[in-house]
């Protein structure tokens, strides 16, 4: 930057840097997109082709910064999980809200016609412009971050229960809105259960895991096959097929509340100390942490060597007087040299 008279203004400027050694959640949230549903005609009381859209952009971003080690998205709102390692761009909230926001918005915009298609698969014109505000969360523990994905999640089946229940009474029972509205209040789940299935003949559980748990985007190793052309010893060249293994996100609808995902993705979500120090790096520059059950195993092992090294020292012969006698004599002797 050039340097001028003018550039005492950069200290007016202030940069917030996120707690080190926390869980950083960026979530995005759809403005106005009541408005911008109704004007795209999205279906009700939800439009696979504009989840499966968020989830495209959730996806996108992970691959542009790896230290994202979870993505989850319901309705029009998508969380961000930064590993705790994480030192992108060196924690200020400001830079990370804003490039993962402006990365998702604009690939929301240039996947579009990829997704919203109409029932003759004709691309749905865009005809007002989808923008997302943001907003940066540090949990300090990982009992924090998963009650905060227990509380989307929980947030997401509540919504998506009173929704469905809602629509189909609209749609299918030809009650107004307002009617409808009338008719779940003061409802609990298992009312609304009862209605869609006495009333409508839908049961809730038959509807897709998506909408009823919202989607889980993590990073798998997935397998893919490359084609290309090989030289052989004689000079001729031949098409060769083989298969390799790529880390990419993947969108599944687990349930994030019960322990069963914290088991099977402990290694994700390890909480050991990590290295904060200013230069150490972004997570995704240093080795995946290994499996908690290899971290057991080598703790059962360390146990069992300080156990047998316990055990040789009691069998050792206990020293005569004379023996310490004679060995306090040589360190008092090494004590006086000078």
């Amino acid at each position: 930057m050039a340097k001028s008279r003018f550039e005492y203004v950069k200290l007016f400027e202030h940069h917030e840097t996120a707690l080190p050694n926390t869980w950083m959640v960026v979530r995005l949230d759809g403005r106005g997109f009541h408005r911008f549903s109704a004007l795209h005609e999205f279906e009700k009381p939800n439009d696979a082709r504009a989840l499966e859209l968020m989830n495209e952009a959730a996806r996108e971003c992970m691959l542009a910064f790896p230290d994202i080690v979870l993505a989850y998205g319901e309705s029009d709102e998508m969380s961000f999980v930064l590993d705790r390692r994480s030192n992108l761009f060196k924690r200020r909230k400001s830079k990370v809200m804003s490039t993962i926001v402006s990365l998702f918005s604009s690939t929301y915009v240039m996947r579009w016609s990829r997704f919203m298609r109409d029932k003759e698969g004709r691309p749905i014109e865009l005809q007002a412009c989808p923008h997302f505000d943001a907003r940066v969360v540090c949990y300090p523990t990982l009992q924090n971050l998963k009650d905060y994905l227990s509380w989307r999640q929980a947030d997401c089946h509540i919504n998506n229960l009173y929704n469905t229940a809602f629509w189909l009474l609209v749609l299918k029972k030809g009650l107004t809105e307002q009617e409808a509205e009338s008719r779940l209040r003061g409802t609990f789940s298992a009312d609304k259960n009862e209605i869609m299935f006495s009333e409508c003949g839908v049961n809730y559980n038959n509807e897709p895991a998506m909408f009823r748990k919202g989607s889980v985007i993590l990073w798998a190793d997935m397998e893919e096959e490359v084609t290309g052309q090989r030289t052989m010893p004689d000079g001729t060249t031949k098409t060769v097929t083989s298969t390799r293994r790529r880390r990419q996100p993947v969108v599944t609808a687990q349930d994030m509340i019960g322990p069963a995902f914290w088991e099977e993705h402990a290694d994700v979500f390890a909480v050991e100390t990590l290295d904060c120090t200013p230069g150490a790096g972004s997570a995704s520059s240093k080795p995946r942490r290994k499996k908690a059950k290899h971290q057991a195993k080598k703790k059962a092992e360390a146990t069992t060597h300080d156990a047998s090294a316990q055990a040789q020292a009691h069998e050792e012969p206990e020293q005569t007087e004379e023996q310490q006698h004679g060995q306090e004599s040589v360190i008092e002797a090494k004590d006086k040299r000078p």
